[in-house]
């Protein structure tokens, strides 16, 4: 098969622990400071060793990440960074939003989303109130609604810190009847070499701004799928150090909902979320199948979302060897495994780099599903999953297991 195109990226990476680091003056998800963690070789490590030093990596990079925007984000009931003093609530009833505002809540605005038939309401705390105290209260003011913090969402799996990419990918004419592929992530950079229609759209401040991670993800995207599909790109974080909230998910999935998107890839990772829990059902009721990657967080970790969500398709990276990076998330929810490690596109000037996590193991599941799946039908979803799972090279126990799911896609793409 054909290898993936290749797409300027910064100097070599190391493996990836798919957590937030603390952002440079800078900022933007290319605007990473990366911690000492970062540079551990995890494959020299025992598992109990990596799962130690993941939890213990996590816990520090949310609390430092937390600390650093205090002034903009706060830790939600279940301890996930969210923006702060902010609550997010769906199938709001007017008994329900009149007990709200009489303790206290405001309501900022309320929005619809079109394409999804999803209306949510945006609340303001009462002064002083913490997020997670607030969660509670206001979900028993509101019995029929369901209540969410604007939680914010990580790649699953980073870059080096660098220098914006300056141009966004140049639209291209895509070939007749080509894939429709989604993404959500950073703004795309150029793709030398790639035949692909590619639009764009910003959902943060200061985008669509190219970034180094989704330019990354769409090449191996749209590498894996062929020539001539369509790239359809939602960059949810822009120039913002705080980007890649719940809501701008929400909203890049109606858009990409009415682009008529049939394989959205999404590797990110954090909690689920009630409002891109109900943005990704009412994406999928209307035929589009999403890939997510596990995380990084380690075998110990619990399941990272979107990937958990039910019928969210969780992709795991693996190396060279066909052997799960120990970095990577496991669970009943793992459905495919992908190459994660040693994958090379080419950097600018001729330079060459590779990559590493299960951010980049996503996008080759979804672009090879794109190819059995190249327009929403719904009618037609099963017959492509299975395809998929008929192209799968089994891996680990016989059958589908909790660490490589139904087996390896896309084996020998991206080298």
């Amino acid at each position: 098969m054909a290898g993936v195109a290749m797409v300027a990226l910064p100097a070599a990476a190391m493996p990836q622990i798919g957590l937030p680091s603390l952002p440079t003056p800078r900022g933007g998800i290319d605007g990473l400071a990366r911690p000492l963690l970062d540079t551990l070789d995890l494959d020299r490590l025992s598992p109990d060793a990596v799962a130690r030093q993941l939890r213990s990596a996590r816990l520090d990079r949310l609390t430092g990440f937390v600390r650093t925007h205090r002034d903009r984000v706060e830790f939600d009931a279940v301890r996930a960074p969210a923006l702060r003093g902010v609550l997010l609530a769906t199938g709001v009833a007017g008994a329900d939003r009149a007990r709200a505002i009489a303790a206290g809540y405001r309501i900022i605005d309320e929005e619809v989303i079109a394409e999804l038939d999803l209306t949510f309401v945006r609340f303001a705390l009462p002064e002083g109130l913490p997020l997670g105290k607030a969660q509670r209260q206001l979900a028993a003011l509101m019995p029929a609604a369901e209540i969410a913090a604007d939680n914010l969402y990580f790649p699953s799996g980073g870059l080096p810190p660098a220098a914006s990419l300056g141009a966004l990918a140049a639209a291209q004419t895509g070939g007749p009847g080509g894939a429709r592929i989604g993404l959500i992530d950073s703004g795309v950079g150029p793709l030398p070499g790639l035949s692909a229609r590619v639009v764009q759209k910003g959902f943060a401040t200061g985008a669509p701004r190219a970034g180094d991670h989704g330019t990354a993800v769409a090449a191996l995207a749209l590498g894996a799928a062929g020539s001539g599909s369509a790239l359809y790109a939602a960059d949810v974080y822009g120039t913002d150090a705080t980007g890649g909230t719940a809501s701008a998910i929400a909203r890049a999935l109606g858009w990409l909902s009415g682009q008529q998107a049939a394989v959205i890839n999404i590797s990110l990772v954090g909690p689920d979320n009630a409002l891109v829990h109900a943005a990704i059902a009412r994406a999928q009721a209307k035929g589009a199948l999403i890939v997510a990657a596990v995380g990084n967080d380690g075998p110990a970790a619990p399941p990272a979302f979107p990937a958990a969500q039910f019928g969210v398709l969780a992709v795991t990276g693996v190396d060279t060897s066909g052997r799960v990076l120990p970095e990577a998330g496991r669970g009943k929810h793992v459905a495919f495994a992908a190459p994660g490690r040693s994958l090379a596109p080419a950097a600018g000037g001729g330079k060459s780099v590779t990559v590493r996590g299960t951010s980049f193991a996503a996008p080759l599941v979804a672009g090879r599903l794109a190819q059995l799946y190249p327009a929403p039908a719904p009618g037609r979803i099963e017959t492509a999953v299975r395809g998929l799972i008929g192209q799968a090279r089994d891996l680990g126990r016989k059958g589908r297991d909790p660490v490589y799911g139904h087996g390896l896609v896309c084996g020998d793409c991206g080298r």
